[in-house]
């Protein structure tokens, strides 16, 4: 969405290598070709999220929608940012098993 397109632009702007985690495949050449995404990940396709787990230093997650968090904090290295914009109005679930096996990540939440 719009809050997402403009996470790429800021950070694309700021020098970052950015990906793209969509659920959408569909997504990919927005994404790459008009967005300037380095690369695109398909959250629902296992052997690339198995294949990127630990590599990612941050995570700008603007899904509004309850999801799955523990996918993105597996792709979060050992000192990973997950930064959650616009969190959804339902209760989401996390496991403090990440924070506690070795990850020492930080999470913030804007609301």
């Amino acid at each position: 969405g719009g809050l997402g397109h403009v996470a790429v632009k800021f950070a694309k702007a700021f020098g970052a290598k950015v990906t793209v985690i969509s659920t959408s495949p569909n997504k990919k050449e927005e994404a790459i070709q008009h967005l300037g995404a380095d690369s695109f990940l398909i959250s629902r396709d296992q052997d690339q999220m198995r294949a990127a787990m630990g590599t990612l230093d941050g995570i700008i997650d603007t899904v509004s929608a309850a999801h799955p968090l523990l996918p993105l904090i597996d792709l979060l290295n050992s000192h990973g940012k997950l930064i959650m914009v616009g969190v959804p109005e339902k209760p989401m679930e996390l496991s403090v098993i990440p924070l506690i096996m070795g990850k020492h990540m930080k999470l913030y939440i804007s609301i």
